[in-house]
């Protein structure tokens, strides 16, 4: 079985756990129609106007963010490889009342899925990145679905954060893993997930890259994009180093003491060359 069959398994079985936590908000999603995923909520500031834009969410998972996407006004179109993911996000999207067309597909298929130059917008959210083999090969994907002066928008964890020890104890923040991307992924067994539920999982092993600042921005530079914003941030949506982190008001984790000694995550945008 290769990497992504396994990886898809366990999201397989994670999609419907998420949707039934109390982290996704998805009952507000239906009771308020101008409720917003708190990931793009963070990002409203820099997202600025997306009203009428053409836009992919790569890796959408079960959609809370293509949704609030579509609500700030662009015409939005979903893409996850896990069948059970996109199984939730079409219920959430029909319950929420929003016009989101969700697509089957491997991130690496996108282009020939739902053809070249056809958007205005690529959106990637957080934890999206460290499932993939090819970080140059995602660059070529995200420009050759963009046209001509189309906008890429991710916000991610950052990669020290993956080069991280996640199980001491001790507060110490010990680098462990890789912070480059290797040709063979890191394989770990976690039979939890980020979210609050009760859930027993059964697949349990997960195939991860981590990519370095030099690997992401290098690669869609030679994809022909061109960096236009990038901010790193102290915080993150979910509990990434289980045990040190603590929750603020805005549904965000950072280190309780000193936060300024770790980004967390980071916001990149970047645009296709038009010339």
């Amino acid at each position: 079985m290769d990497s992504a069959e396994i990886n898809r398994l366990q999201w397989d079985e994670r999609a419907p756990a998420h949707a039934n936590s109390p982290d996704y908000y998805v009952a507000r999603f239906a009771q308020d129609p101008a409720f917003l995923s708190y990931v793009v909520q963070f990002d409203l500031p820099r997202l600025g106007d997306i009203a009428g834009l053409r836009g992919v969410h790569l890796q959408c998972h079960i959609g809370t963010d293509t949704i609030s996407l579509a609500r700030l006004g662009a015409h939005m179109t979903g893409l996850d490889f896990s069948p059970a993911a996109l199984t939730e996000a079409r219920r959430i999207a029909a319950s929420a009342g929003a016009d989101v067309e969700f697509v089957e597909a491997d991130v690496y298929d996108a282009v020939s899925r739902l053809g070249a130059g056809r958007f205005d917008l690529v959106y990637t959210g957080v934890g999206a990145l460290c499932w993939l083999p090819d970080i140059h090969r995602w660059a070529r994907t995200v420009a050759d679905l963009l046209q001509p002066g189309g906008r890429l928008f991710i916000r991610e964890f950052h990669p020290m954060v993956w080069s991280l020890d996640d199980e001491r104890d001790d507060g110490l923040l010990v680098v462990k893993y890789p912070y480059f991307e290797t040709p063979e992924p890191d394989v770990f067994e976690d039979d939890s997930t980020y979210v609050e539920t009760d859930v027993d999982f059964k697949h349990t092993t997960i195939h991860v890259w981590n990519h370095g600042f030099g690997e992401i921005i290098g690669g869609l530079l030679e994809a022909g994009m061109e960096l236009t914003a990038l901010d790193e941030h102290r915080s993150a949506p979910s509990e990434t180093l289980r045990g040190i982190l603590v929750r603020d008001d805005r549904d965000e984790w950072h280190l309780p003491d000193r936060p300024e000694r770790l980004p967390m995550t980071y916001t990149l945008q970047a645009r296709k060359a038009t010339r």
